[in-house]
């Protein structure tokens, strides 16, 4: 889907992904201590909206104009400040060693282009600070519930890790996560990455 796509999606008025932050981001970030974050393919703003609530200098970056739209507007409505960007992550290159949380949640890109983004996403990170990544896995096509049917965009930690390079891995797993269903409960698998910049973190 390219930017056309995604402001369509996003032109109703209903929130396509709701107003809670993810589960794993409240899972992974909930004890860090806050600083700058950046979220990449933000969408609607959900997450970067959440750490604003919770103390961080959040700033929020997508492509779809519509999803940013609503970000801000959501974000007035629950009083927080968040910097936001539109912006293609092909070609977008965040300042070097300046975040404390670099998020990059779902993006489905082929490979190709997937790790030119995750290489700058990592270099983003600053001593001693966090980068954390969710995505839909390559399992999820063939065992697991929902997201995209093409496997050129489905991934595993392996194919995440080695763009890493100067980040020290502390999670690269498959994760399950329960959806609910008309029909019920169902699992996703997703792939969780959560690795730290070294160095100490500066005072803030």
């Amino acid at each position: 889907m390219d930017a056309q796509d995604w402001n369509a999606r996003y032109a109703g008025r209903e929130l396509v992904w709701g107003s809670g932050p993810n589960r794993f981001l409240a899972g992974e970030a909930s004890e860090l201590e806050p600083g700058r974050a950046l979220d990449l393919a933000c969408g609607e703003g959900r997450n970067a909206i959440w750490l604003a609530e919770h103390g961080w200098r959040a700033t929020g970056v997508d492509f779809a104009e519509a999803g940013i739209a609503k970000a801000r507007q959501l974000a007035a409505e629950r009083g927080v400040e968040v910097e936001w960007h539109v912006a293609d992550l092909l070609a977008y290159e965040p300042a070097g060693r300046a975040y404390e949380l670099v998020l990059l949640f779902y993006l489905q890109l082929p490979r190709p282009k997937l790790e030119p983004i995750l290489r700058r996403a990592a270099a983003a990170v600053a001593p001693g600070g966090t980068f954390l990544l969710v995505g839909h896995h390559a399992r999820n096509l063939a065992e697991g519930w929902g997201g995209p049917s093409d496997a050129a965009v489905l991934y595993g930690p392996e194919d995440v890790v080695p763009a890493l390079a100067r980040l020290e891995v502390e999670r690269a797993e498959a994760v399950d996560r329960p959806v609910e269903t008309p029909e019920g409960e169902r699992t996703a698998i997703d792939v969780l990455v959560r690795a730290s910049a070294p160095g100490p973190a500066p005072p803030r």
